[in-house]
């Protein structure tokens, strides 16, 4: 779902002034810096939805698509991300107007293609792979998959294969259907379906796990809860050989990643 462009340019719209000044930076070395260049942020109507408007202009896309939030509560909480900024944007700060960047300019021209590869995950979910040893992980997995595992099965129709080790297990083909099924049935059809895709798209990629991501879609678990059963082999080894806070700050990432997916989850309508 990446747009083809890096840094600055890859996460918003900037004019060709701030293009030279950001691609100068980058020669000469430096961290690019995009200047704060609006005093107003508000929304408005919008051909299919709700805009976000910088100074009264519409914000545009990387790709310079106008940006159409599916509803007003997407709309303002994107619009809150431009308005905290600073004097300078930092784009680590605003995950929604990416991800809704990403469904706008990628996502809504690739349906098929982007479910396909979320769907590829039930394949190989997770949840599924299960360590023998040492006890205490395996324990440890064990309380945080199986009720996933209950759930893909008895709201899902789901049965999935469990394995030990990483040698790949094939998962039977009805179970694979049953969850490439429900994807597409939660993130429906209409002007939200791109935004909810993206986002779970997200939630699947983040955690490794499409199960995972339906269970938050669907508030079977909170997202804290599902990012912390994706993450349970990853503790374990922090645990065991100590966290550095390079370790800690990359795990925060993902994690603030995963909650905004599940932002826009609900923030973009029902299907």
């Amino acid at each position: 779902m990446k747009d083809g462009r890096d840094g600055f340019e890859g996460a918003f719209f900037v004019d060709g002034q701030e293009r030279n000044a950001l691609r100068n930076a980058r020669q000469a070395g430096e961290k690019p810096r995009l200047r704060r260049f609006y005093k107003e942020v508000a929304t408005g109507p919008a051909a299919g939805g709700v805009t976000v408007l910088l100074d009264g202009k519409p914000l545009r896309t990387p790709a310079k698509a106008a940006f159409v939030a599916p509803s007003q509560a997407l709309a303002q909480a994107v619009a809150g991300e431009w308005a905290a900024q600073g004097d300078e944007i930092e784009p680590a700060t605003m995950p929604l107007t990416r991800l809704s960047n990403s469904a706008i300019d990628g996502v809504a021209a690739r349906m098929v293609e982007v479910e396909a590869d979320a769907a590829a995950y039930a394949r190989s979910d997770l949840i599924c792979y299960r360590a023998g040893e040492p006890e205490t992980l395996s324990r440890a997995e064990t309380r945080a998959w199986d009720p996933l595992l209950l759930f893909a099965r008895e709201r899902l129709g789901a049965r999935l294969v469990v394995a030990e080790g990483v040698m790949h297990q094939a998962q039977p083909e009805p179970a694979v259907a049953a969850l490439a099924g429900a994807m597409r049935a939660h993130v429906g059809e209409g002007p939200a379906a791109p935004f909810r895709l993206a986002a779970l798209h997200a939630m699947t990629t983040l955690s490794g796990s499409l199960v995972i991501a339906l269970a938050v879609a669907m508030d079977e678990i909170d997202v804290d809860a599902g990012f912390d059963a994706a993450q349970v082999d990853e503790d374990y080894q922090l645990r065991l050989w100590g966290a550095d806070s390079e370790a800690l700050a990359r795990r925060e990432r993902r994690c603030e990643e995963m909650r905004a997916a599940a932002q826009m989850w609900r923030l973009a309508g029902r299907a």
